[in-house]
């Protein structure tokens, strides 16, 4: 399929634009390949319900409710059925009732008697109740969990003084208190030995009795039918691996998936990382912990990806120099690594998206998460080609920068660089920046507690911006211009000083971690750098724009945020962590605020964007055997929602 023709923009609704993307080169991978993506995908699809879960202990009942008054087509005609729609298709969208971004609850625009009335009316199979359970107590339990905004209102709070546990609706702990947890973890760590593994990566914490215990996620524990499902899937994979490495790293995969025990999902990992021959890959598991508080729980992920060969080139002199970047970052030697391990970075097309990576996903990622086995075996990271391309395409003259951006000067600076600045900085971030430095012995991996993301992402953030204007860039062919790494370091601080709330409702706060991150950088950049006005907010017109006085003194402030910031995780300074966070990551100029919405509703764009997975379906020859994996990109985002709930809704 030509790109230049292909529609990357599908249907837009409320605050997001979905999109889809196009699987390039995938006709030129072998039919064995083709084999392996489709099996790894399935594997991908069929963990979707688990994130559903974890994201709320009722967003599965709410998507079963939602989708049989939906299908029923209940006054499908009135204001209250449009409303549900829309609310489903934000259910859909954010894997539950919880913005994707913020973790605030959606408000229904359908009435509460619209509501129970539809579900008197609609197929009661379809409600898959539990056993025991009536019909009115099941519309009487959704009726508190939707229509009252004080319960369970946030999925993720991590203000400071609450107790965050308790106050969070994400599905990873039940009947305990944060001291009760922050308890149960310090003692498993105190057992534990050199190399501990992730403790609570992959269970939920409850209390019974007065008892605290984990319900572990496995093949013969919680989520059990689904991870048999991916069990199966990856186990039909191995048949058309490309190598016996992959073969191994796979059934590693499952002998975690059914023990549940994380010391195997450290195996894995291992393996996982030296896996490197062959040309398809994939993520599947409990991986990320920005959906809990506490970040101990892991949401489940899947992607399935492979190598662009030709961008990878660029990627692999990266990856080659890492050694040269840690030796000359501007951190304390004490934190530096004297030997880089096993650094892999590979661009890549993505094939599926699942979990927590659907729709809405990264383009660059960096794992494994575990900071030992950084040290010790090092890391694979992804910057996915295929995703960016359609983020650039759908973004084609929407006027966001001509608005936003100071002068013409800039604004050509920014559209002749800022693509290959935005992906080599994404390079740099997942490749060398999370990879880089080091713990000091005896500090705890979560001593930052519930701020070790966001200083986990200004860590990563500031080590690319540090290294863009570096001539080594230049050298390695990677920039081809010294100008070029103004239009990142112009683009990056007017994002998270400006045009980022543009996400965020009125009188909300800033509470994403990459969101902060972001903010916490340019923010403390702009105090660092106020005496020399090294970078302003300035009025013009009566809007505000950002105005760049000294480029290269502007790297010396990262340069010294970064070496603060790598102090702050190597030594396991919370309170300096805490501290950064709270006076620059999180509050917003109210004024500030409304004048950026104002601005960015003119221009009509979405500010969320996600993707439709293509749909593979299995093509058989005469004999009928696979003859081939055909991609079919015309399924619309409702379809493609309600035959994943009808197929893969196993929970």
């Amino acid at each position: 399929m030509n790109q230049k023709v292909f529609d990357f923009s599908n249907e837009r609704f409320d605050d997001i634009q979905i999109l889809r993307y196009h699987l390039c080169g995938f006709e030129k991978l072998s039919l064995r390949q083709k084999k392996y993506v489709y099996c790894l995908s399935q594997a991908t699809l069929w963990g979707r319900d688990i994130t559903f879960d974890q994201f709320g202990k009722y967003n599965l009942k709410v998507r079963r409710a939602l989708e049989a008054i939906f299908l029923s087509k209940f006054k499908e005609e009135s204001d209250d059925f449009r409303a549900l729609e829309l609310y489903l298709k934000k259910v859909w969208f954010a894997n539950g009732i919880y913005h994707h971004y913020s973790s605030d609850k959606f408000v229904p625009g359908f009435s509460k008697t619209y509501f129970v009335d539809a579900l008197h009316h609609v197929d009661i199979s379809l409600l898959r109740l539990d056993e025991g359970e009536t019909l009115e107590t099941f519309i009487a339990n959704l009726e508190k969990v939707l229509f009252d905004p004080n319960y369970l209102p946030k999925r993720v709070n991590k203000a400071d003084g609450q107790d965050i546990v308790k106050t969070s609706a994400c599905n990873y702990y039940e009947h305990v208190s944060q001291a009760e947890v922050e308890q149960f973890y310090e003692h498993k760590k105190k057992k534990a030995h050199d190399n501990p593994p992730s403790f609570g990566l992959n269970s939920k914490v409850i209390k019974e009795n007065g008892v605290i215990r984990e319900l572990v996620w496995k093949a013969g524990g919680q989520y059990g039918s689904a991870i048999r499902r991916i069990i199966e899937w990856l186990d039909k994979a191995k048949r058309y691996a490309e190598n016996s490495r992959q073969v191994q790293t796979i059934e590693l995969l499952i002998k975690f998936y059914k023990s549940g025990n994380l010391t195997d999902f450290d195996n894995y990992s291992i393996a996982w990382v030296n896996d490197l021959e062959g040309q398809v890959d994939f993520i599947n598991g409990f991986i990320e912990v920005y959906g809990d508080p506490l970040g101990y729980k892991g949401s489940w992920e899947g992607i399935v990806h492979y190598k662009d060969l030709e961008e990878t080139k660029r990627t692999r002199l990266i990856s080659d120099n890492a050694q040269w970047f840690e030796d000359n970052s501007p951190t304390d030697k004490r934190f530096k690594k004297s030997e880089v391990k096993g650094v892999t970075a590979n661009v890549v097309c993505a094939a599926m998206l699942g979990g927590d990576e659907y729709p809405s996903t990264a383009i660059g990622i960096n794992l494994p998460n575990a900071d030992w086995i950084r040290a010790e075996h090092g890391s694979k990271s992804v910057t996915i080609s295929n995703l960016i391309h359609a983020y650039d395409e759908a973004s084609k003259n929407n006027g966001f920068l001509e608005e936003f951006v100071i002068d013409k000067g800039t604004l050509d600076l920014i559209k002749q660089y800022g693509n290959q600045t935005d992906i080599l900085h994404t390079d740099i971030h997942e490749c060398l920046g999370h990879g880089s430095g080091k713990l000091l012995s005896g500090i705890d991996t979560d001593a930052l507690k519930n701020y070790g993301n966001t200083i986990e992402e200004t860590r990563a953030d500031l080590f690319g911006l540090y290294y863009m204007p570096d001539d080594k860039l230049l050298s390695l062919g990677l920039l081809n211009s010294e100008e070029a790494y103004k239009a990142q370091y112009y683009s990056y601080l007017m994002n998270g000083l400006l045009t980022q709330l543009a996400r965020i409702k009125p009188g909300k706060s800033i509470e994403e971690a990459h969101m902060q991150n972001r903010a916490l950088i340019a923010r403390w950049a702009l105090e660092l750098g106020k005496k020399a006005k090294v970078a302003e907010l300035i009025s013009i017109s009566g809007k505000t724009f950002l105005r760049i006085n000294d480029y290269l003194a502007l790297r010396d402030i990262f340069a010294y945020e970064l070496a603060e910031i790598q102090r702050i995780k190597s030594e396991g300074d919370f309170d300096k962590g805490r501290q950064l966070v709270e006076k620059y990551a999180i509050n917003i100029d109210l004024t500030l605020h409304k004048e950026i919405l104002s601005r960015y509703d003119s221009l009509d764009i979405a500010p969320y964007k996600g993707f439709l997975n293509p749909k593979m379906e299995i093509v058989h020859n005469a004999s009928g055997e696979i003859a081939d994996i055909r991609i079919d990109y015309t399924e619309s985002y409702t379809d493609q929602m309600l035959r994943y709930s009808n197929e893969y809704g196993i929970l």
